[in-house]
Formats: C-alpha cells, sequence, structure tokens
C-alpha cells in the first residue's frame, strides 16, 4: 500500500515538473519561419522558372491570377500630350502548391519576402504605360506574402504615366475616359489568365483631389487580346473624369465676354472721334487675338473643331464686326456730307429759278391785255424764267417724304452714320446674346453619345 501512494506521488511530481519546463521554455516562431523559408526555397527544392499547376494540379489547366490595386492619388491629367499620371498600390495573388507549409498550429500566419525573383511571377506590364518608376524610400516599396495553403501575395507601390487619348470636341465642357490596361507580356491564356479580384477590385483614397477634373466613376472591364503569337489575358479599368467648368468660365468666357462688351462702346462714342474709335477696336481685336491664341497653344492641334474654337470664334467675329462698323460709319458721315452739300446746292438754285421764274411770270403779267401772248421759244437761254417741268421737281425735291412708324423714330437721326450706330447698339447685343442661348443649351444639354 506504501508503495503503491510512493509511485503515484512520484508520476504527479514528475508531471508538476514537466508543465512547469514546458512553461518556461519558448518557441522562437521566427526561427521557424527561417526554417520553412530554407524548407520550401531551399536549394533544389524549388524553381521561380515554372509556373505553378492550375486548379486541377495536374498543369494542364492555366495559372488564375487575381489583381486589385489601390489608387493613392493622380497628380496631373494633360490635355496637350494626352497622358495622365497616377500612383497606386498594385496587388497580384495566385496559388502555388509548391509553397504550401506547417503554420504550427496558426501561429504562422503569412511568411514575408522581399526578393521577387525567389518565387515564380507573372509577367504582367501595363500595355499603355509611357513611363513608370518603383519607390525605394527608405526601402523598396515591395513584399510578398506567402500563405500557409500556398497563396501568394503580391504587393508593390509605383508612379505610372499612362497614355489617354481624348477627344476635345467638347472642351472646355467635355468628359474624358481614361484608361488602364494590364496584361500578360509571355504567356497566353492556355497557361496564364488575370482575374478581377471578386469584391471589390479597385478602391480609390477618400478626398481624392485633382485641380480641374472630378472623377465620377471608374468600371472595370476584361480586355483579351489576339495576335499572330496567340491569345493574352487583359484587365482594363476605365476611369471617368468630368472637367471642372469653373476655372475656364473665370479664365476664358467672361473676359471675351467682356472684350466683346467693350468693342460695342464705340457705337456711343462721337463718329467724329476717329482716334478713340479706331484704338479701341484694334486694341480689343488685339486682345481676343492674343486671348484666342494662348487657348490654342494649351491644347493639342486637332483636325476637328473644339466648343472653345467657336466661342472664341464667334468673339473675335464680334469684335472684328465692330472695328468694321466704324469703317462703314466713318464712310457714311463723309458720305452724308457730300449729300448734304449737293442738297444745298440744288435747293439754292431751284430758289434761284423759282425767283425767276416769279419775276418773269409778274412781268407778263404787267403787260396790255390787248398785246398778243409772245410763242414759247423752243430753247431757255439762261436768265429766262424757269419750265414748269423744272418747277415741279424742285417741288417735289424740296417736300418732306411721307412719314411712318420706323421713319419717323429714324428721323430723330438725320444723318445716316448716326442711324447705323444706333442700330448696331440694337443689332450687336441681340444678336450676341441669341448666339449665347443657342451655345449654351447645344453643348450643356448635349447626350454623352453624341460627343463620339
Amino acid at each position: 500500500m506504501f508503495a503503491m501512494h510512493k509511485h503515484t506521488l512520484f508520476l504527479i511530481i514528475l508531471h508538476v515538473v514537466h508543465v512547469v519546463v514546458c512553461t518556461n521554455v519558448k518557441i522562437n516562431f521566427r526561427e521557424k519561419e527561417k526554417e520553412v523559408l530554407d524548407q520550401i526555397l531551399g536549394p533544389g527544392r524549388y524553381d521561380a522558372r515554372i509556373r505553378p499547376s492550375g486548379l486541377n494540379g495536374t498543369g494542364t489547366e492555366p495559372t488564375e491570377v487575381k489583381i486589385n490595386f489601390f489608387l493613392r492619388s493622380i497628380s496631373k491629367i494633360d490635355d496637350y500630350k494626352m497622358e495622365y499620371s497616377v500612383q497606386l498600390t498594385f496587388r497580384e495573388q495566385w496559388l502555388d502548391e509548391r509553397l504550401k507549409f506547417n503554420d504550427f498550429g496558426g501561429r504562422i500566419k503569412y511568411l514575408t519576402l522581399t526578393e521577387a525573383n525567389r518565387v515564380w511571377m507573372p509577367d504582367l506590364f501595363f500595355s499603355n504605360e509611357k513611363e513608370g518608376h518603383f519607390h525605394n524610400i527608405i526601402m523598396p516599396n515591395v513584399y510578398i506574402r506567402i500563405f500557409p495553403y500556398g497563396s501568394v501575395l503580391y504587393s508593390i507601390r509605383i508612379s505610372l504615366t499612362l497614355s489617354c487619348p481624348m477627344n476635345l470636341k467638347l472642351y472646355p465642357l467635355d468628359r474624358q475616359v481614361c484608361s488602364l490596361r494590364m496584361a500578360s507580356y509571355g504567356w497566353t491564356t492556355d497557361d496564364l489568365v488575370f482575374l478581377w479580384k471578386e469584391g471589390d477590385p479597385v478602391q480609390v483614397v477618400k478626398n481624392l483631389h485633382l485641380p480641374r477634373f472630378t472623377l465620377e466613376k471608374f468600371l472595370t472591364d476584361y480586355c483579351n487580346s489576339k495576335t499572330n503569337t496567340g491569345e493574352y489575358s487583359c484587365l482594363k479599368v476605365d476611369l471617368l473624369f468630368k472637367r471642372e467648368f469653373s476655372y475656364y468660365l473665370i479664365q476664358i468666357y467672361i473676359p471675351c465676354c467682356m472684350l466683346v462688351i467693350v468693342s460695342w462702346v464705340s457705337f456711343w462714342l462721337d463718329q467724329g472721334a476717329v482716334p478713340a474709335r479706331v484704338s479701341l477696336g484694334v486694341t480689343t481685336l488685339l486682345t481676343m487675338a492674343t486671348q484666342t491664341s494662348g487657348i490654342n497653344a494649351s491644347l493639342p492641334p486637332v483636325s476637328y473643331t473644339k466648343a472653345i474654337d467657336v466661342w472664341t470664334g464667334v468673339c473675335l467675329t464680334f469684335v472684328f464686326g465692330a472695328l468694321l462698323e466704324f469703317a462703314l460709319v466713318n464712310y457714311a458721315s463723309r458720305s452724308d456730307m457730300h449729300r448734304e452739300n449737293m442738297k444745298k446746292q440744288r435747293q439754292r438754285q431751284c430758289e434761284l429759278e423759282h425767283a425767276a421764274s416769279m419775276d418773269a411770270t409778274s412781268d407778263l403779267m404787267d403787260t396790255d391785255s390787248n398785246a398778243t401772248f409772245a410763242m414759247k421759244p423752243l430753247v431757255r437761254h439762261p436768265g429766262e424764267p424757269m419750265s414748269l417741268d423744272k418747277v415741279r421737281q424742285c417741288e417735289i425735291h424740296m417736300q418732306p417724304d411721307r412719314p411712318n412708324c420706323c421713319r419717323s423714330w429714324l428721323s430723330k437721326f438725320p444723318t445716316r452714320s448716326k442711324r447705323i450706330d444706333v442700330i448696331s447698339r440694337i443689332t450687336f447685343p441681340l444678336v450676341f446674346a441669341l448666339f449665347n442661348v443657342i451655345y449654351w443649351s447645344t453643348y450643356l444639354f448635349r447626350e454623352d453619345g453624341e460627343e463620339s
């Protein structure tokens, strides 16, 4: 009996010692990670040149790579070069069963690598990229995570300048669609397929600020391409940008309106103020031409007419028309002076001839009633009384025109040059207002489908 109790006490003491020892000994799982990496990536164990097997593990199915990225910023959208620059965190994820490892009961969530050449990598490239670079401050912004079940996550921060062909027919009331395309360079769809990650494949930073554009929305799609060497997997995301109009309203549209209105001041100046009206017209015309050339300098030379071309062209036409109006007024003023001088001469001649005719008539009336009337000579010599036809012509010339509504209003402005100025004061603003109604109703309410 005593021996049995002694044996039981010994077992209890042994168990307590075992528990104490196991409690005090801590496992260094970082060392375990090294052992796992050496085990799965050691010499002769893993070949990064061979792509992972497909879904069935036989290698006959293509390797599926799921893509997603985080759009950090959009630094610029260049209308002249037709390009835009972005910075993004790009991620790829695929399954490589050769990289499975023991996670020690969930203690090792994943292994982290910073050398991409240690494992197989998809040969993805950005097909519409012009320039690009990785970020290496302070350390290279890249990592690879290997999960226990063989899943590989590749993440890198990159900056790209991408091509963006633009349609500027509605500039600056336009919307532009800029794409980001990703494709396989060497592996065909028989070996490699890119897929968008389910859920939320594209994330955009909050409070994304663009100086002249607003990101309205984005759409993800597939764009597989076929060439002479096979079919290649391709993904794309379309970014829809809306141009901010307030900048162009302040910098272009309002100044052009002001120049057109300033050119109308010439209609209110006296027609004899030739230096003032000429300098005003030429100055506004040159300023408008400079404004137009400055606008076109910031845009690429395209073969079609843009909305801004219509606006600047019509404004330039109005300013030029105001200058031509003064040329017409000046010509009409000189013509009015000539007509006035000729009219005064005709009136003076008619008055003299009428007076001479009256004198001749009175002389005839004073002769003896028994005397015979002389025959009317065939040729009237100078100084002879004026004929009846000529008297009628002078009376017709001297009598006023028949009054009507327009003539009574225009009669307030006796000269043609003054009438041209008055008509221009009304016509130019009305026509310009009509143009504004047509212009804004055409371009502001134009459907998106009509932009192409």
